[in-house]
């Protein structure tokens, strides 16, 4: 936030003194807006141009390139318009150049003047700017805890992940099976008995036995007691029953 708000002072400072320096003298006395853009092309002449056909029509279009690049805080746009700036200032040096024959400074007024100074100035600082500035950062999408800023320290533990072993992998540490060798199978366990929830417990000899043979009151003998005739032991003196 910092470096883009420096930036943009920075671009704003420049594009400002590019825009005003079309208004100050260029060289021995004649101001930059005396130029026409077209003797960039065609060669300097003594003829004074129009205002916004000027070197005041590039300097403009820089700095609507840095109010929008300082806007949408674009680095790209602002450097463009510092180039903009420079590129004209010098090529308009090397065509006064080639029509005076050389180029002067000169602190009495003859020669290069502070219009050049400024657009040379003007587009140093647009380009520091650009520089300066961190240009636009990218959002990313924040949680819960960072959109309020609180945190709850809560910590959720991993699920647990149930997997059978791999065929064909080690088997189980022969330290705790010493019968059966590192690497080998181990028991199938669709081959031990299963005992049936409903009936005899697995290994019963009822579950070998046929249907309607297994008799389970069979197995044990079964004894027979004698019961006593109490006729018998009744005494024959006696008509009735005898006191109970």
């Amino acid at each position: 936030m910092i470096r883009n708000v420096a930036g943009a002072v920075l671009a704003l400072a420049g594009a400002t003194a590019a825009v005003l320096s079309p208004f100050r003298a260029w060289y021995d006395g004649r101001h930059g807006r005396d130029y026409a853009l077209d003797e960039l092309f065609t060669g300097i002449t003594g003829a004074k141009a129009d205002l916004w056909w000027s070197l005041l029509l590039p300097f403009a279009f820089a700095a609507l390139l840095t109010l929008v690049g300082v806007v949408l805080r674009s680095r790209l746009l602002v450097g463009l318009a510092g180039l903009v700036v420079l590129g004209f200032t010098v090529f308009w040096m090397v065509r006064v150049g080639q029509y005076e024959g050389s180029l002067t400074v000169d602190g009495g007024g003859a020669g290069l003047g502070d219009g050049v100074a400024n657009a040379l100035g003007g587009g140093i600082l647009l380009l520091l700017g650009a520089l300066v500035m961190s240009g636009r950062s990218r959002k990313t999408r924040k949680g819960p805890e960072e959109r309020t800023g609180r945190t709850t320290g809560r910590t959720w533990p991993e699920e647990p992940r149930a997997y059978a072993p791999p065929p064909g992998g080690p088997g189980p540490d022969p330290d705790l099976d010493p019968g059966r060798p590192r690497g080998a199978p181990g028991p199938d366990p669709r081959e031990a008995p299963v005992a049936d929830p409903y009936g005899a417990p697995a290994g019963d000899p009822r579950e070998s036995a046929a249907p309607g043979s297994y008799d389970p009151y069979g197995s044990e003998p079964t004894r027979t007691f004698e019961v006593p005739d109490r006729e018998r032991e009744r005494d024959p003196g006696q008509d009735g029953p005898g006191p109970r």
